[in-house]
């Protein structure tokens, strides 16, 4: 069971109270995690990542154990504690600005 931590205004969409919990199918990556999450909550499609390219969007960033993992391959592995549920993926908007 993987937990996942989204930003106020995707819980909104989305109408999530608190974090959700997904099963992922096979390896526990950022790319299964997206998947599942897309396909539990489709008004969140195109929000986290572009629709046809699947990259992530500006100002969207992913943390897992306190590691920024926005730019690593989507295809390694979570962190174990993650991956067991012990920690939570976290998806969060970011904000820029001088």
């Amino acid at each position: 069971m993987i937990r996942v931590i989204l930003p106020a205004h995707l819980r909104r969409l989305a109408s999530i109270d608190g974090e959700v919990k997904l099963e992922v199918e096979g390896a526990a990556t950022q790319r299964s995690v997206l998947d599942a999450l897309e396909t539990a909550y489709p008004m969140l499609r195109g929000t986290i990542r572009d629709h046809d390219t699947k990259r992530r969007r500006a100002f969207i960033r992913f943390f897992a154990c306190e590691e920024d993992l926005s730019h690593e391959d989507l295809d390694a592995a979570l962190p174990a504690a993650v991956a067991a549920g012990a920690e939570p993926y976290l998806i969060v908007g970011a904000m820029a600005g001088g």
